[in-house]
């Protein structure tokens, strides 16, 4: 089996950290970007890097999920490494890669962790936001929903957080005012992966609580000042819009066929 790597990128309107996504993985076998239409120069800039590009027609699409099995498919070689257009892979992360399926017990999926970033700092000293973003391209299937993990045809490996700059690191620093923008976007785009689901009152109240307590004491956030108080808070409040949401589904469709008094 060869051990080479394609780099698979998909991209719309993503000119603003495209050139140092670019840089960084300009050393693997092949890179892929896959253009949902932009109207930016983020195609541009592919070409002028080399970078093979296709193009997933964006049609009513507003979230990545449904170009991700187009966009793998496009990979000439079998070991397929997804990065999105706002990370970088970092030197260690690339040779780890390489020599990883090198090795006879390699799994056919690595999980590797991310590195973010919240109002202008990195969260942690190292990622511990695992993305199963390597693995064998065969067998490969990326459900359309949000927030979606691709399903992989074999054993799955974590990459530890403790081996040195082994991961992404996500260029990515959104104000708050977008974050709430964001985290409205997508707890919309959640209901529709959660239709059979449904939570109670205590849900509302203990899933945030749990969040903010795992972010703020459990990882440390409470050592980080303001930044960490605030992240903390995002993270539970990420999960009070998510439930408010799915219990006011519930409650108007109970509506809708409650019959008339």
């Amino acid at each position: 089996m060869e051990n080479k790597i394609s780099v698979v990128i998909n991209t719309y309107n993503a000119s603003q950290y495209l050139r140092q996504v670019l840089e960084a993985v300009g050393q693997f076998d092949e890179v892929v970007v896959c253009d949902m239409e932009s109207t930016d120069d983020t195609v541009s800039i592919a070409r002028e890097y080399g970078c093979r590009c296709v193009t997933f027609p964006r049609g009513r699409h507003t979230i990545v999920e449904p170009a991700r099995n187009f966009a793998v498919s496009q990979a000439r070689y079998d070991w397929v490494l997804v990065v999105d257009a706002d990370e970088i892979v970092t030197p260690q992360l690339r040779h780890y890669l390489y020599g990883r399926i090198d090795q006879a017990d390699c799994p056919a999926g690595l999980m590797i962790p991310r590195r973010n970033k919240f109002l202008g700092a990195f969260t942690e000293k190292n990622g511990s936001d695992h993305q199963l973003r390597f693995f064998r391209r065969q067998g490969l299937f990326w459900p359309e929903e949000i927030h979606s993990t691709p399903h992989v045809d074999g054993p799955v490996e974590k990459i530890a957080v403790n081996q040195g700059n082994i991961q992404f690191i996500h260029l990515a620093d959104e104000s708050m005012a977008e974050n709430f923008e964001k985290y409205n976007r997508y707890t919309t785009y959640e209901l529709q992966k959660r239709q059979g689901q449904h939570y109670g009152t205590m849900a509302l109240v203990g899933r945030p609580l749990w969040r903010f307590f795992r972010s703020y004491v459990l990882k440390g956030g409470l050592l980080r000042g303001r930044r960490g108080l605030l992240h903390a808070m995002m993270t539970g409040a990420y999960q009070f819009m998510l439930v408010a949401k799915m219990m006011e589904r519930d409650m108007r469709q109970a509506e809708d066929v409650t019959p008339d008094n």
